[in-house]
């Protein structure tokens, strides 16, 4: 009887250069301008290196596109340092989205209750404590959940994403100014009571200084602490972490606790810091994209820093291209999904290896 190999075998590498690894990453995104370049043209018969051009303009082509970029670059950073514990402990939160309007909502509710009885600085302190123990409880439940009848992670924290936003219409509804807008508008516009102040004249430069703390504080915390100790060794099993004597629930249910915090902590970021309103867009899709951010950056909190700054440009970008070219949205859309099916696929070559049935062994397994 003939026994076929497969052609292709994929093998799981045990590890690759630093060097390498890079390297892969640059080829891939240079591979990713190239095709780009070609639908560009195919399509639209544009120059494509106006059109890179373009994409530059759009997120840094003046000083206030460059810090709206690093404002939506720190939130969405935010999001991502905050999906890294859990994510680390193989706990599969995509509730960050729910996280996030949760301690939106807790800080506009500061805001909009305390805006005229306390100063600034206690406003943004109440917020930022409101905003952690929002985002911190909207991570309890499905831990708990987890820990004790062994639910599954992914759809219960996806669907405390749609209460979350059904708690925020009503909020909105509550809260709405004026009369009949469907909008709760811009929070203390007079006052600006309870919003982050400029610091060296940048309206934004608090945002940044904030989630570079907490980028650096994470890092700390994951690599050099025992309960970082522990987070990785639950992800690579419970069963060792167990046998090592690590409380495995207790684990769980904590670090879920520090991932729903640091998400809702982004919510105050967005709400006290950017917007300052609140409405079911507030997360923005964030949620989902900081996921793209934890991944990519294998849970270190600063590369995810370069990839949360790459996401945010090539939206900046698809909009400039877009308005400039008048192209549809789709057209600019296309390009951004082009770069980042280039990106992650230059993980799979990281993680494994292709190796091909070599024409002995073929004849083997004939005979």
């Amino acid at each position: 009887m003939t026994k076929h190999e497969p052609l292709i075998h994929i093998v799981k590498r045990d590890g690759m250069a630093w060097w390498r690894a890079w390297a892969i990453r640059l080829i891939s995104a240079v591979m990713a301008l190239l095709v780009c370049a070609l639908f560009i043209y195919g399509l639209t018969k544009l120059n494509p290196i106006k059109v890179y051009g373009a994409m530059w303009e759009g997120a840094f082509g003046s000083p206030r596109r460059a810090w709206i970029t690093a404002r939506d670059t720190a939130i969405l950073l935010c999001i991502g340092v905050g999906l890294a514990p859990a994510f680390m402990m193989r706990f599969w939160n995509v509730g960050a989205e729910g996280q996030v309007l949760m301690g939106g909502c807790a800080t506009a509710a500061v805001l909009i209750y305390g805006g005229a009885a306390l100063p600034t600085w206690a406003l943004l302190c109440a917020g930022a404590l409101a905003s952690l123990a929002a985002g911190a409880l909207w991570g309890l439940i499905p831990a708990l959940f987890k820990a004790r009848w062994n639910t599954n992670e992914t759809l219960f924290t996806l669907m405390m994403n749609y209460i979350a936003i059904q708690i925020t219409c009503f909020l909105v509804a509550t809260w709405e100014n004026p009369k009949g807008s469907n909008s709760v508008g811009i929070i203390n516009q007079k006052t600006q009571a309870g919003w982050f102040p400029a610091l060296f004249g940048q309206q934004y430069m608090m945002n940044v200084i904030l989630v570079l703390a907490l980028t650096v504080g994470v890092f700390l915390y994951l690599r050099y602490t025992k309960q970082g100790y522990e987070i990785s060794v639950v992800g690579e099993s419970e069963n060792t972490a167990r046998y090592a004597g690590i409380n495995v629930r207790r684990v769980l249910v904590r670090t879920m606790a520090i991932s729903g915090a640091i998400c809702g902590l982004s919510g105050f970021v967005a709400v006290a810091g950017s917007s300052h309103t609140i409405s079911t867009s507030t997360a923005g899709g964030r949620g989902f994209t900081a996921i793209i951010v934890a991944w990519m950056a294998k849970f270190n909190t600063f590369v995810m820093v370069l990839i949360a700054l790459l996401l945010v440009f090539l939206e900046k970008g698809a909009v400039q291209i877009a308005s400039q070219f008048h192209l549809n949205d789709y057209a600019s859309d296309v390009v951004t999904g082009i770069i980042l099916f280039f990106l992650l696929g230059s993980e799979f070559f990281i993680q494994y290896s292709l190796r091909f049935r070599s024409h002995t062994h073929a004849k083997e397994a004939e005979a």
